[in-house]
C-alpha cells in the first residue's frame, strides 16, 4: 500500500475518561460504580457529562436531563464544579509539559502533544503515552486514554479505540489499513447529519470513502470534499499549536422560565455583558463585532451582528450595540436563551509555533512508535 510522503510527526492525543463524572466519583467515593450525570437536573437541565455506568443506559452529554432520568431511573445527578475541573486539568497539563512544549489543549480534558522531539529523548511515542497516563493516574487518581499516530486526525480517532483507560497506536505502515477499515461515523468531524449524507451515497467505511473521486466529494460535500479526500489517505497537515489566537469571546444564559418582554431581556443582557467585559479584560483584548444570540422557546436560533469602527471592551459600549440589535426587529416568540459574543478581536497576531525540523517517512521503515 502506498502512503504519501509527508512530514514525520509523532502525535499523541490524550483524552481524560468521562472527566467531569470521574471527578465527581473521585471526590465522592460513594458514587463510584454508579450511574451519574453531571448537570441535567431541573426541568430544563441538560447533561454535561455521564459516567460509563450511565452511558450503558444511553445517557449522553447534551441530552435533556428529563430524558436521561427516563432512560436510567437510578441516575444520580451531581452539580458541575468548574473550579475543581480546572484544578485537576492544570495538574494534567503540567504532566504534558514534562515531555514537550508542543501542547495544544482542546478543552479541560483533552490535548494534542507533538513528541517527535521530546524532553525525555524517548523515541517511542507509545511509551511516552504510557508514562503520561501513569503519571496522570498517580497525581490525580483519574484515568486517561490516548491515541498515537503520525498526525492529529488519526491520533484523535485512535484515542477512542481502547477507551476507557487504554491507548491505541497507529504507526505509519498501518495508517491506510486503519483508515480503510474505519466505520465512517468514527471519522472525527463526521456528525449525525454528515453520517446520514455519507450513507445515502453508499459510504459506510473509510474504504468506501477512498473509492470516491475528489470531484465526486467536492460535488456532494462542497468545501469539505477535499478534506475527506485527504484524511482517508492519511493526509492531515495541521500542526500541534502551542499558542492559539482567540477568535471570539462570548457568554450566554439559559433561563428557567421563558422571557417574553424586552425589558426583562435587557436586564438579563446586562448581566451577560458584565461577564463578557470581565472575560475581555482578563484576556486583555477588545473586539469590533458584537453579536446577539437569541434562542426562542421553539428552539429556533437567531443571531444579529454589528461591526463597529473601533475596538471596544467596555460593558456600557457593548450594551449600546446589544440594545440596537435587540430592537432591530420584533421578537418572534418567547426566549429561552440569550448570549453576547465579541469577535474581530485585536489579537490577530500570527500564531507562535514551535515546530521541529520536518522529516520524511517511508512505510518500509519500522519507526519506533
Amino acid at each position: 500500500m502506498e502512503v504519501p510522503e509527508l512530514p514525520l510527526r509523532k502525535i499523541i492525543h490524550v483524552d481524560m475518561d468521562a472527566f467531569y463524572a470521574s471527578v465527581a466519583q473521585l471526590d465522592d467515593p460513594s458514587l463510584v460504580g454508579k450511574p451519574i450525570a453531571v448537570g441535567g437536573s431541573g426541568r430544563r437541565g441538560v447533561v454535561s457529562a455521564a459516567s460509563y455506568e450511565a452511558r450503558k443506559f444511553g445517557v449522553r452529554s447534551a441530552m435533556a436531563g428529563a430524558l436521561a432520568a427516563k432512560l436510567c431511573p437510578e441516575l444520580i445527578f451531581v452539580k458541575t464544579n468548574f473550579e475543581r475541573y480546572k484544578e485537576i486539568s492544570d495538574k494534567v497539563r503540567k504532566v504534558f509539559f514534562e515531555y514537550t512544549d508542543l501542547v495544544e489543549p482542546l478543552s479541560l480534558d483533552e490535548a494534542y502533544l507533538d513528541v517527535t522531539e521530546n524532553k525525555k529523548g524517548n523515541p517511542s511515542a507509545s511509551l511516552i503515552a504510557q508514562d503520561i497516563r501513569a503519571k496522570i493516574k498517580k497525581r490525580t487518581g483519574l484515568n486517561a486514554s490516548a491515541g498515537i499516530s503520525i498526525n492529529k486526525f488519526i491520533a484523535k480517532v485512535a484515542s477512542d479505540v481502547n477507551k476507557p483507560n487504554g491507548q491505541k497506536t497507529v504507526p505509519p505502515e498501518e495508517v491506510l489499513e486503519f483508515l480503510e477499515a474505519l466505520d465512517i461515523k468514527k471519522f472525527y468531524g463526521v456528525g449525525k447529519v454528515m453520517k446520514e449524507k455519507m450513507y445515502r451515497h453508499g459510504i459506510y467505511t473509510g474504504l468506501d470513502l477512498k473509492g470516491k473521486s475528489l470531484e465526486f466529494l467536492e460535488e456532494h460535500f462542497g468545501k469539505s470534499g477535499g478534506y475527506y479526500y485527504n484524511i482517508v489517505r492519511g493526509i492531515h497537515t495541521s500542526q500541534v499549536k502551542s499558542e492559539r489566537t482567540r477568535k471570539s469571546l462570548a457568554a450566554e444564559r439559559t433561563f428557567n422560565e421563558n422571557i417574553s418582554s424586552e425589558i426583562f431581556m435587557l436586564e438579563k443582557l446586562e448581566h451577560i455583558a458584565d461577564e463578557v467585559e470581565r472575560r475581555l479584560k482578563k484576556s486583555n483584548v477588545a473586539g469590533k463585532t458584537v453579536t446577539l444570540k437569541i434562542k426562542y422557546s421553539d428552539f429556533t436560533l437567531q443571531t444579529r451582528s454589528k461591526t463597529l469602527a473601533l475596538y471596544i471592551a467596555d460593558k456600557h459600549l457593548i450594551m449600546e450595540t446589544v440594545k440596537e440589535l435587540l430592537f432591530q426587529e420584533g421578537m418572534k416568540n418567547s426566549v429561552r436563551l440569550l448570549g453576547i459574543s465579541m469577535s474581530n478581536l485585536n489579537n490577530d497576531k500570527k500564531e507562535v509555533l514551535k515546530v521541529s525540523e520536518e522529516k520524511k517517512y517511508d512505510v518500509q521503515l519500522k519507526l519506533e512508535f
